[in-house]
């Protein structure tokens, strides 16, 4: 027994011994996390006395039955020298965000659109584009939901978490509404005014251009904002996008309903 005894502190000792020679960064694994799918987001700079915008609207509903409203995030953005702020009988969706930003990019038609944020293209293009930014990998994930509180606001989380590297350029919330029904001039060059209008950008929620935003690989940030409903928006309809952006365009975006 006193033999079996030693025997067996020795093999402790020598098991005590090799774990000792273990340098400490090599003991743990570091695994990476799950890689990210990407959603493509794309900006349709769109006016109502436009009559080449329905046609491009046409073209980001066949893209959305075929990849889905997860892989694509659109945003109309009324505004431009074809866009209508609306008079005293009928309802314009102009607003001075989206002339800003036509504006901005030095636009000069419409309909354009930027994808992802790089440089503006016409709508017959917008099929090969998306198909590229699809298979780009995403550096992070994003996640947003998004709820009428208690006291009627609209309250906004947001979750981001890093994938791949280091990201760094801004975060932008912006406030979406669908279903709106008001005049569209058509290809025929006649007023529709029956026309539904979706993915209408609102306001943004964060800023014209967003707030400061970085996210390191396996790091989790979350965001909160309240936003005020104007009377003239249907809360039904609502919807809220969220996207990361920087000089290489745009890294990821998602979108969610409102939860009434």
């Amino acid at each position: 027994m006193k033999n079996l005894s030693i025997y067996i502190i020795c093999v402790l000792a020598s098991l005590l011994a090799s774990c000792d020679d273990i340098d400490r960064n090599d003991r743990l694994i570091y695994e990476k996390p799950a890689s990210a799918k990407r959603a493509v987001l794309i900006e349709d700079f769109t006016g109502q006395r436009c009559v080449n915008c329905p046609t491009a609207t046409n073209v980001i509903e066949q893209l959305l039955e075929t990849y889905g409203d997860e892989a694509l995030i659109v945003v109309g953005i009324h505004g431009g020298p074809l866009s209508f702020a609306g008079n005293a009988t009928t309802l314009g969706l102009a607003t001075d965000i989206g002339n800003e930003y036509y504006d901005h990019w030095g636009l000069q038609y419409q309909p354009v659109g930027l994808v992802d944020r790089h440089s503006p293209i016409d709508y017959p293009e917008w099929t090969s584009a998306i198909k590229e930014e699809l298979t780009k990998p995403a550096p992070l994930s994003l996640k947003a939901d998004a709820a009428v509180d208690s006291d009627g606001n609209i309250s906004i989380h947001i979750e981001a978490y890093g994938t791949d590297g280091s990201t760094s350029g801004k975060l932008q919330v912006w406030l979406l509404e669908d279903g709106i029904t008001a005049l569209q001039m058509m290809p025929d060059g006649t007023a529709n005014r029956n026309y539904v209008h979706n993915h209408v950008l609102r306001t943004p929620v964060n800023g014209t251009w967003g707030e400061n935003f970085s996210i390191g690989e396996g790091e989790s940030k979350n965001f909160e904002y309240i936003q005020q409903p104007d009377d003239a928006w249907d809360i039904s309809q609502l919807s809220i996008v969220a996207f990361v952006y920087n000089d290489n365009g745009v890294q990821q975006a998602t979108k969610v309903e409102l939860k009434n």
